[in-house]
Formats: C-alpha cells, sequence, structure tokens
C-alpha cells in the first residue's frame, strides 16, 4: 500500500512547525489509529462525537494509561485544530483512570554496583543520568556545546515539552567527557573527509550548511552508522540509539543481583531527585533541575520520602 496523501501532508506540516521525529511519530500513529477505528472515515467527515468515542474506547476496551489517552487527545487536537481548522469544542470522554504509582528509586549503594558493573561509554552514560537528573533521550541528544566542563553544568536543548534547561554536571566525569568528546571528534572529523558530518535540525542545516563541520555540533554518543536525514535526505550521523544502554542496563542489574526492583533508565533520573532531597535541597531547585513545570510532579519524591507524613512514626515503634 502507498503512502497516504493526506497523512503526508501532516508529516509536512509537523516538520515545518519544528515538531521533534518521535512526536511526529507519535502523532500520526494515533492519527491513523483515530481512521482506522472509524472504518477509514476522512477525518474532515468527523468532528467531536467522532473523537470522544475513540477516546472513550481506549479507556474502556483498551484500557490505556492516563498518559496515553492525554497524547492521543494531543495529536487529534492538533489534527483538527492546526490541520483541518475545525474546533472540537468539549468533548466529554470518558477518562482512563489515573493510577498514582510511586517512582522506583535506587539507593547509592545500588546505584553503585549498577555502574560498577558498566564500563566506557555506557558508564558515562548512566553516570550523566543520575549525576544530572537526564532523560535518556536528553543525554543520548547531548551535543559537544552543550557542556560547560569548567562551569560545572549541562544544557538540555529542547526537552521534554521543547524546554531548554540547565543542570548539574558532576566535576568527577570532567576526565571521561573530555575523553568522550575526543573520540566523538575523531569520528566526526572522518565524516568530514567523506562530505558528511552529525544530523542537524533541518532548518539550521539550511541556514550553516558547513555546520556539520564544527566541533560544537557533534553528538557526545555518536552512533555507530551513518544514516539519511529524514528531512534533507543528506548523509549525516545521528546519536547513538537508546537501546544501545537500555541493553547494557539490564545485563548490568543482573550482574549486580538486584532482583527485587524494576530498573529502567528513568530509575537514575528519580534517583537523583531523591537523593537531592534527602540531602536537604529545596525543592523548588529540584524542580529546576529536573524541567517540571508543575511543582506537584517533583513532590512525588516526598511521598518516596515519606515526608508526607512530617516525621509520623507508627505506633508500633512505640510501644
Amino acid at each position: 500500500m502507498g503512502k497516504s496523501p493526506f497523512l503526508e501532508a501532516i508529516r509536512r506540516d509537523l516538520r515545518l512547525r519544528g515538531y521533534s521525529m518521535r512526536t511526529e511519530r507519535t502523532y500520526l500513529h494515533w492519527i491513523k489509529r483515530y481512521i482506522f477505528y472509524h472504518q477509514r472515515r476522512h477525518p474532515a467527515e468527523m468532528g467531536g462525537a467522532e473523537v470522544r468515542d475513540f477516546l472513550t474506547s481506549l479507556a474502556n476496551d483498551n484500557g490505556v494509561s492516563v498518559n496515553t489517552q492525554k497524547t492521543a487527545l494531543n495529536a487529534l487536537a492538533f489534527l483538527y485544530h492546526k490541520i483541518l481548522g475545525v474546533e472540537l469544542g468539549p468533548l466529554d470522554f470518558k477518562h482512563a483512570r489515573q493510577h498514582r504509582r510511586l517512582p522506583t528509586v535506587l539507593t547509592r549503594a545500588e546505584v553503585a554496583a549498577i555502574l560498577a558493573q558498566l564500563s566506557g561509554r555506557n558508564w558515562l552514560i548512566f553516570s550523566l543520568l543520575y549525576g544530572s537528573g537526564l532523560r535518556i533521550a536528553e543525554c543520548l541528544r547531548l551535543r559537544v556545546k552543550d557542556m560547560d566542563l569548567e562551569g560545572g553544568t549541562l544544557t538540555v536543548v529542547s526537552g521534554k515539552g521543547g524546554k531548554d534547561r540547565q543542570t548539574l554536571l558532576s566535576a568527577s566525569l570532567k576526565p571521561a567527557l573530555i575523553q568522550q568528546v575526543e573520540a566523538a571528534l575523531a569520528v566526526q572529523r572522518q565524516d568530514n573527509d567523506h562530505g558528511c558530518g552529525p544530523s542537524l535540525p533541518f532548518a539550521l542545516g539550511k541556514k550553516y550548511p558547513a555546520a556539520y563541520r564544527q566541533p560544537a555540533w557533534m553528538f557526545l554518543f555518536p552512533s555507530a552508522t551513518l544514516c539519511t536525514h529524514p528531512v534533507s535526505d543528506l548523509l549525516c550521523r545521528h546519536h547513538l540509539h537508546d537501546s544501545v544502554p537500555r541493553k547494557a542496563l539490564k545485563v548490568a542489574v543482573r550482574k549486580a543481583a538486584i532482583l527485587h526492583k524494576r530498573v529502567s533508565c528513568h530509575a537514575f533520573r528519580h534517583s537523583f531527585a531523591t537523593h537531592l532531597l534527602e540531602a536537604g535541597r529545596d525543592i523548588r531547585t529540584v524542580q529546576e533541575l529536573l524541567g517540571h513545570t508543575d511543582i506537584r510532579t517533583t513532590q512525588i519524591y516526598t511521598h518516596v520520602l515519606g515526608q508526607r507524613f512530617a516525621g509520623t512514626s507508627s505506633p508500633l515503634d512505640l510501644l
């Protein structure tokens, strides 16, 4: 089956508006599911009632999470408001159930045990996740220009929600980062000899055609292979795929004999926040370092610490 002209038009619009490739894939996925749910009817022939039925079915029939349902809603809101120019109005759909789950937090000893099972590039990646509170995608997208080794800060560009922020950079990582930068720049020089370099945002690559030769734009963790840029069709090198560190983490957790916790890459970010609060850091500071818009998102870590109960002891301890 050939590509749908309608979906390709949406794809082009998303790229012109500067949406990330991840958002592009996600929005197109949910728009396609919406179209297929209604027997391939064109969205222009439908409206609020059909969107409400689809979102309700996700909660009733598919049991999706709140965040998944919100993502589907965002995709359809973009479709109708930005592409079709149609206001959906109040939808009044059935919301998915909100289950509050406490994040998985590692102890300091567990973090150290896992890091001890890693080496080289993978050790540095997870050290950054824990030491700077990064999401895995934010870490892998780091470029040479995003580090201030002397000032001890990292700049996260276009993090979740398209926001930039600065966070901590551990001084202990300076030697490993210098070594990693040298390795990344060696890859860039080889690529430059063949007329290519790191992938760049399309608008920037168009405005500064030679930017791929500048060390500042090189990814800190480059992919092992070259690829074709999805927008410009130019040969380039993207950053390392997140499946690589995830596989390494799985092996390290098993070797560290941490069997009672489900350890993901995000657990290191959770641990970063919890350990800062545990050490007496102000919650507003932690909120800023994590890039949370709402303080309530950061407050989940106070529940992990038990601060919600203001130091109340169990009556059993008083016997």
